[in-house]
């Protein structure tokens, strides 16, 4: 795989410096379509901004996908690395650029292969971030049309050291839910609040109430969460606010247990409406799905993991689109360190400083050559 790392390089640090919002990747588009075109493919687009790669096997009935994630975030670079971003407030801050890096890498790969046993699609997709382009990806027939019957992907991860993949079978990432709340009461001064319906004690009533929904309404071995993130009222210290605003996420594994904490939130807020005489708006968003990897796959890259400087994965409350694939066909999902404190690439992802060595995406192209070759 070595011959492959300063195409890699190259890849990775152009489309670091074009980072462009969800279903707006038009030059990640053109850059990827060229480098394709480049070598010898005739690559496909798809829901707007995105590209695919079908490449026919001996078994025409029987695809393998891999997928790369486009989009970046509206983040103003923190770095001082010589290919900085060069689209102001905006930056790959996920490592999305190290993705489509390492699927034109495994592109250029699967050149020195004279046959492929299965065929094979590669997806660059758009809009990870959101609002969900695997969804639209999904929704557009493609994996129906090239029998696609197995879809692989990874993600940069710089809470595991540089090179290590992790995964594992089952509930891998949390389904994302996201709440915005209002508490309605009548504001006055702060010396007369007889004369006000402060919003700020039922405000704290739901939040203690939410504790209880996870510790006595969810099963204890079904990891949830509720998070208030942000806070907004008031304008003064001496006056009541006519209204509290708050905003949070709700993290779980199953649609089931999403539904009953929504419904539970919706209950507490009408209880509280009419025990406070305040009025309470509420509105939920249902995110991706949880990240539920297949077992029959997960047992089969477990046949080749000792190619791999492999650890066993454990549920995280993080979200990926890439559930909706799961949701068609079998999916597995990975995990790729890049932690490397000797050159300071510790930062998170989403962080203005977030970095890495190039040399691990290689990791990530040996790992889809062997997922497509299976046990031999």
């Amino acid at each position: 795989m070595n011959f492959l790392l300063e195409d890699i390089i190259k890849f990775r640090q152009d489309l670091h410096q074009i980072p462009e919002l969800g279903l707006k990747e038009f030059k990640t588009q053109e850059y990827i379509i060229n480098t394709l075109q480049s070598l010898g493919y005739s690559p496909k687009t798809i829901c707007g901004t995105g590209v695919y790669l079908y490449l026919e096997g001996k078994d025409k009935t029987f695809c393998k996908a891999f997928r790369a994630d486009m989009d970046a975030l509206s983040i103003t670079e923190g770095t001082d690395c010589s290919f900085k971003s060069k689209n102001n407030g905006f930056m790959h801050a996920c490592g999305h650029d190290g993705h489509m890096a390492a699927l034109l890498g495994f592109a250029k790969y699967l050149k020195t292969l004279s046959f492929y046993d299965s065929s094979i699609l590669l997806i660059f997709q758009p809009a990870e971030e959101g609002p969900g382009g695997a969804k639209l990806i999904c929704e557009s027939g493609i994996l129906e049309l090239f029998s696609v019957k197995e879809i692989y992907s990874f993600h940069l991860f710089p809470e595991l050291e540089e090179g290590v993949i992790s995964t594992k079978a089952g509930p891998f990432f949390a389904q994302a839910t996201e709440f915005d709340c209002k508490v309605i009461g009548k504001g006055g001064h702060g010396g007369m609040p007889h004369k006000t319906i402060d919003p700020l004690i039922p405000f704290t009533k739901i939040i203690d109430s939410y504790q209880s929904i996870i510790s006595r309404n969810i099963s204890p071995f079904n990891p949830a969460v509720i998070t208030v993130g942000k806070i907004t009222g008031g304008t003064v210290r001496n006056i009541i606010s006519d209204s509290i605003e708050f905003y949070g996420t709700i993290r779980a594994y199953s649609q089931r247990d999403t539904n009953d904490i929504i419904k539970r939130m919706s209950e507490i807020h009408r209880g509280v409406e009419l025990g406070f005489n305040v009025k309470i708006n509420d509105e939920f968003r249902v995110l991706y799905p949880p990240v539920i990897n297949d077992s029959n796959l997960y047992n089969k890259f477990l046949k080749i993991s000792n190619n791999f400087n492999f650890i066993q994965g454990e549920p995280l409350a993080l979200a990926e689109d890439f559930s909706f694939y799961q949701e068609k066909i079998p999916g597995l999902f990975f995990l790729l360190g890049t932690k490397n404190i000797d050159k300071n690439f510790t930062s998170s992802l989403h962080s203005s400083t977030f970095n890495f060595d190039e040399k691990v995406l290689l990791e990530g192209v040996k790992l889809f050559a062997k997922l497509l070759e299976g046990e031999k």
